[in-house]
């Protein structure tokens, strides 16, 4: 398996240290469980992302991949587009050289990030499309996270399905004044590919959108450079895994296996497996005690032997120029 989407850096951590303590033991897990490649997400850009580097991909090569991301803090200067978007697309080159494999778009682009007036940046924004051409320029596959969960813009009441997650977490609830919509987010994600055919996309989490998969659907009908990876949403697509299976079927080349789970753990691909490979009923989603999305219980999407190479690792190699 190649595990297309997961975190094994700092960016992430509470305590800003590596959310892997022992890397050959995490190698010998994967050596367990037969994840050959994981996907690291935490590249960030400059020092950050040498040091990454460093300690995954240099010092074992071929088991980690590292993703940059991009310093949009540069859109809040006062600078005009072409230098903005210069300065973008030389960062992006500097990290391309320095190794990256990939860049990782995360959802602060639409929620959090603004630029000097003050607005949000959306994703099709004409200085965050010219600088994903240029990583298509680059043959940079773009990982991208737009907006989150539909139930983290509907209103924060009991009604919530999410209410209990939302409660430990209330920042992620984006339903309040100001905040655009989860529609008008994901409007602007297929104007943004519509805007690069030249660059190879991968949207987290199902798309973006494992609530809708007919919507998923759609737009890997639409845009042939789209493709979508599972990670973070068994417990969405465990719901409706006849859905997914159909998508699957419809879209053998198009759909990346990935956990979201870290630090990665044999629990974690072991649930998945028995996601994807079974059609056991009604069990859990995740290994926490307590339900960490919902309070539900997932049943497998028995998917058919001849589609479970492409999903676990064919059709990463691809996106990822990998060589054997």
């Amino acid at each position: 398996m190649i595990d297309a989407h997961n975190h094994l850096g700092r960016w992430l951590s509470e305590d800003d240290d590596w959310l892997v303590d022992d890397v050959g033991e995490l190698i010998g897990m994967l050596d367990d469980v037969g994840v050959d490649t994981v996907v690291n997400l935490d590249g960030r850009w400059g020092a950050e992302l040498e040091a990454n580097i460093a300690r995954y991909d240099e010092r074992h090569p071929g088991r980690f991949l590292t993703f940059c991301h991009i310093d949009w803090s540069v859109l809040s200067s006062d600078d005009d587009e072409r230098s903005i978007v210069d300065t973008l697309s030389s960062q992006l080159a500097a990290s391309a050289a320095a190794g990256a494999r990939g860049v990782k778009v995360w959802k602060d682009l639409g929620l959090q990030v603004r630029d000097a007036s003050g607005a949000p940046v959306m994703p099709d924004d004409p200085r965050v499309v010219s600088v994903l051409q240029t990583a298509g320029e680059l043959n940079l596959p773009v990982l991208i996270h737009t907006a989150d969960p539909v139930a983290f813009f509907e209103p924060l009441t009991r009604a919530n399905e999410r209410w209990d997650e939302l409660q430990v977490h209330p920042e992620w609830w984006f339903g309040g004044p100001g905040m655009p919509s989860f529609r008008h987010l994901m409007d602007r994600l297929d104007h943004l590919l519509t805007l690069c055919p030249g660059t190879t996309f991968i949207g987290a989490h199902v798309g973006c959108w494992a609530e809708d998969l007919g919507a998923v659907g759609r737009m890997l009908d639409e845009h042939p450079h789209w493709n979508v990876d599972i990670a973070g949403r068994l417990g969405e697509l465990g719901r409706t895994p006849l859905s997914f299976r159909s998508l699957v079927e419809r879209f053998p080349d198009r759909v990346l296996f990935g956990t979201d789970c870290f630090p990665p753990a044999a629990g974690d691909y072991a649930r998945h497996r028995r996601f994807l490979e079974t059609t056991d009923k009604d069990f859990a989603y995740s290994g926490d005690p307590t339900p960490p999305q919902g309070n539900w219980t997932i049943d497998g999407a028995g998917l058919d032997s001849r589609l479970l190479p492409g999903l676990y690792h064919d059709n990463a190699r691809r996106v990822l120029r990998l060589t054997d």
